[in-house]
């Protein structure tokens, strides 16, 4: 059964860190196209935040999380990370993991609750 988990998500001040995780059981991250993070922050739609490519680690982020937040993938255990530093309030949401495969099309995680607040 494919699956995609998040885990890591919780509640820093503004200027703190966190590192989401998703692990994907079922399949291998390196036979997708690529991996996504989205978020979607209460009464607003959901939203894109970085993506990484399988063929050559291309990674591309919103405008408004560049330089903040970082996209990356172990393919050994099987997990993309998403590092998030300086986090704002703005930031506060829930953080989904997205692999898109020729195989299966899209899966979906869970999600996980971020909340930047002092």
């Amino acid at each position: 059964q494919r699956q995609l988990v998040e885990s890591g998500g919780g509640s820093v001040q503004p200027g703190g860190s966190l590192r989401l995780s998703c692990v994907a059981s079922g399949f291998t991250l390196s036979s997708t196209y690529a991996m996504y993070w989205h978020r979607q922050a209460p009464g607003k739609e959901r939203e894109l935040v970085a993506s990484i490519t399988t063929v050559g680690n291309r990674s591309n982020y919103a405008d408004s999380v560049k330089g903040r937040l970082t996209i990356s993938k172990d393919n050994v255990k099987n997990t993309l990370h998403l590092q998030m530093n300086s986090l704002k309030p703005e930031d506060t949401a829930v953080y989904y993991c997205e692999a898109v495969s020729s195989a299966f099309g899209a899966l979906w995680g869970q999600g996980t609750q971020v909340t930047v607040s002092s």
